[in-house]
């Protein structure tokens, strides 16, 4: 499949673009889905989103890239790696995001892995975090499936959030 840069036995994961703004603003307009954001996305913050994915991946050859089913090719959201500066030093983030009517089927789990692998494996990251509001429960079961552990909490984009941390050599908290 022409354009893919991961997949798992269920999900592909494809660059974002501008096309798949109907989605994006759909999902993010979504106020359990934006729930721990800062705020719901508009249609025009919606194709912004889109802009800066289109920046990661010419810069950081990586960001989020959008999530669909394998078999049928719908969207069901978003998983990828982002490079973040936090308290001053630059990391590999594991990110996912997914519209609400595919919540609970373990997508997020499996994207997150995906991700993960190829960050340690293809981009030869030494460690990846992710960084989730601890409200967030969700996120944070499925960051603690990944084998990822909290490292302490940082304020980013205004909020307190939980930094979880995962590095590509062997021990507690560790991938290998």
């Amino acid at each position: 499949m022409d354009g893919v840069i991961l997949e798992t036995p269920r999900l592909s994961f494809r660059e974002m673009t501008l096309d798949d703004l109907g989605f994006v603003a759909e999902m993010m307009s979504d106020p359990e889905v934006s729930r721990y954001y800062e705020r719901q996305f508009s249609r025009a913050e919606s194709e912004k989103w889109i802009h800066a994915g289109l920046t990661r991946y010419r810069t950081d050859g990586h960001g989020l890239w959008l999530a669909t089913l394998r078999e049928t090719g719908e969207p069901v959201g978003q998983a990828g790696i982002l490079m973040q500066d936090v308290d001053g030093a630059r990391h590999a983030e594991l990110g996912w995001l997914l519209h609400r009517r595919f919540w609970g089927y373990g997508y997020a789990t499996e994207a997150g892995a995906a991700c993960r692998d190829a960050a340690f494996g293809r981009w030869g990251y030494d460690h990846v975090i992710s960084l989730i509001r601890p409200v967030n429960e969700p996120s944070v079961r499925v960051a603690r499936r990944l084998g990822m552990i909290e490292s302490r909490r940082v304020e980013f984009h205004g909020f307190e959030h939980a930094m979880f941390y995962l590095a590509a050599e062997s021990g507690e908290g560790r991938y290998r």
